[in-house]
């Protein structure tokens, strides 16, 4: 099966037309609450998107997925609602998938459960060393569907300066091996277009495959639309990237064994020069 490609926008033109060459979930990013703290000074994507988007994209997205990325699990203060607030707000809006970021308890996760209730489906972004020490009765809580390793922030909360050195030092895949335990789908990280990327794409591709993986988000560099803004050059850039990862996909599906082995050991040594 192919993975699972996720794209943040709030642009329906954009929208439209990475639905039509097939991008899998189209995916509006709530996200703010402390995340300009501890990314501050880093080239991260930091969205304000709004409610108001996920209702606009749902009225025209049609065969992507609707997934949003809520607040980290919060208390109503003089700035913000809940977030059983917000997450009624999202599913009243016509979100599909939910994603869950920054959380470290199982009472966080628990809360956020009770606050989607089957309305829509859950996905756990972990991402932080704490979520990571606690992931063993974490996954033990009902009502989990999906869930994802966030490289971006849990690299910078292991204090890693490269998000693909847990992939590279075993980490990615020990995270892994408790997913699969509990038979639920993941994914982890985000690639550019192949050939790009410090570490390349189709490398980071190939790592997907040897580990199982369902889902990836397409990265900012895949297609930075807050530099090009030509809705042309942007229909380009996505027919002939998502073209490219399916292709490479169907390589990937033919290789061996011996082929992921050594994709994986490249990977460490890109990572470890990088690193140095």
């Amino acid at each position: 099966m192919s993975l699972k490609l996720m794209y943040i926008t709030n642009n329906p033109e954009v929208a439209l037309i990475a639905e039509k060459v097939g991008v899998d979930r189209i995916f509006i990013d709530l996200e703010y609450i402390g995340k300009n703290l501890r990314q501050g000074g880093m080239d991260t994507v930091q969205n304000r998107h709004t409610i108001s988007d996920v209702k606009n994209m749902r009225k025209i997205i049609t065969k992507s997925k609707l997934m949003v990325r809520v607040n980290p699990i919060h208390d109503k203060t003089d700035d913000y609602s809940s977030s059983e607030y917000e997450i009624d707000g999202v599913i009243n809006a016509g979100a599909e998938i939910i994603m869950l970021p920054y959380f470290k308890t199982p009472d966080e996760v628990r809360r956020f459960v009770n606050a989607v209730g089957g309305r829509a489906k859950t996905l756990l972004l972990f991402e932080t060393p704490e979520s990571i020490a606690n992931i063993d009765e974490i996954l033990e809580i009902d009502g989990i569907d999906e869930v994802f390793i966030g490289l971006n922030d849990l690299s910078l909360g292991y204090g890693h300066k490269f998000m693909f050195a847990l992939l590279a030092d075993g980490t990615v895949e020990k995270i892994i091996e408790k997913f699969k335990n509990k038979k639920l789908p993941y994914g982890f990280g985000g690639i550019a277009s192949l050939g790009r990327g410090m570490l390349p794409s189709e490398k980071v591709v190939a790592e997907h495959y040897r580990l199982g993986s369902s889902c990836v988000i397409l990265s900012r560099s895949f297609c930075n639309t807050s530099i090009i803004d030509n809705i042309d050059v942007i229909n380009m850039i996505f027919k002939n990237g998502i073209k490219e990862i399916r292709e490479y996909e169907k390589y990937c599906k033919k290789q061996d064994e011996n082929f992921f082995l050594e994709n994986k050991k490249t990977v460490k040594q890109i990572v470890e020069e990088i690193c140095r």
